[in-house]
């Protein structure tokens, strides 16, 4: 990829290690620890009306940063329990501990651990790793993304009325609305919807192939960060909802899959509110 450094050139960790050698360890033993309380008598808190914490996520977020903190004391932070630590270079480690917290806390088998590191808005290494099912999805720009070592790619499906669409519905209730108002509209359209309740996932679904497409209408730079990541590096366009434009860490809705699906997919939903909210 021209004008882009690299991942090569990120600096090795204090122990010699790659970055995304580092979140692969990191992820991998937040997930043994995530199993370990899976199913048992967790602490489950409201961070809002219906988003939920438990003390799971947050010895998973210790047990992360503390690693990678160590490995990479002048990187950022940016974690989705935790307050923004400023670095002191370009790069920013970006965590969330379990997406999926309430299929987690609700014994659903559904969830995932994202470890990615960012150069400003630009993901250049990360994973989103399955604990239940031990696949780990990992990806470094211009290197391809793999699962469990074995290169992926997205859906190569040429149409949308033979392809699966996923989304997931978060806390913005008022665009909510306006995703499954569209939803409905196109749903005749297509062959099956899958809501699974954690949009990290859902997005490394869609980078290898499992899911046709993806849409989603408001995430946080956790939730997206080793996902848009994966899903370009295995062939696949992510866009901005909003503005269409090629999406980074800090947008909100986006929009992936093959270009030729997202193509048929932005004109049947072009002029809806959900495109404009």
């Amino acid at each position: 990829m021209p004008n882009q450094p690299s991942v090569d050139e990120l600096p090795r960790s204090n122990s010699g290690h790659t970055a995304l050698a580092v979140c692969e360890t990191a992820a991998r033993r937040a997930g043994e620890l995530v199993m370990e309380r899976f199913r048992s008598d967790i602490e489950v808190s409201l961070k809002g009306r219906a988003n939920v914490v438990t003390d799971a996520d947050l010895a998973s977020e210790r047990l992360i940063l503390e690693y990678v903190g160590a490995e990479y004391p002048q990187f950022g932070i940016l974690s989705e329990e935790s307050a923004p630590v400023a670095g002191s270079s370009p790069y920013t480690w970006v965590v969330d501990p379990i997406d999926g917290t309430r299929n987690f806390a609700e014994g659903i088998p559904h969830f995932c651990v994202v470890v990615a590191v960012a150069e400003g808005s630009d993901v250049v290494a990360g994973v989103t790793y399955d604990p239940v099912r031990d696949e780990m999805f990992a990806a470094q720009r211009g290197h391809g993304a793999t699962l469990n070592g074995e290169p992926i790619r997205v859906s190569d499906r040429q149409q949308i009325d033979e392809a699966v669409l996923g989304f997931d519905l978060g806390y913005n209730f008022d665009q909510a609305k306006l995703l499954l108002e569209m939803a409905g509209d196109l749903w005749p359209q297509v062959q099956a919807y899958r809501l699974m309740g954690s949009s990290a996932l859902s997005l490394a679904y869609a980078a290898c192939g499992r899911i046709d497409l993806y849409f989603h209408h408001s995430l946080s730079a956790w939730d997206i960060a080793s996902g848009i990541l994966l899903a370009r590096e295995a062939g696949g366009q992510v866009v901005d909802r909003a503005t269409l434009e090629k999406a980074t860490l800090f947008s909100s809705g986006l929009i992936v899959s093959n270009p030729t699906l997202v193509a048929q997919f932005l004109k049947m939903t072009d002029g809806t509110a959900w495109r404009g909210m």
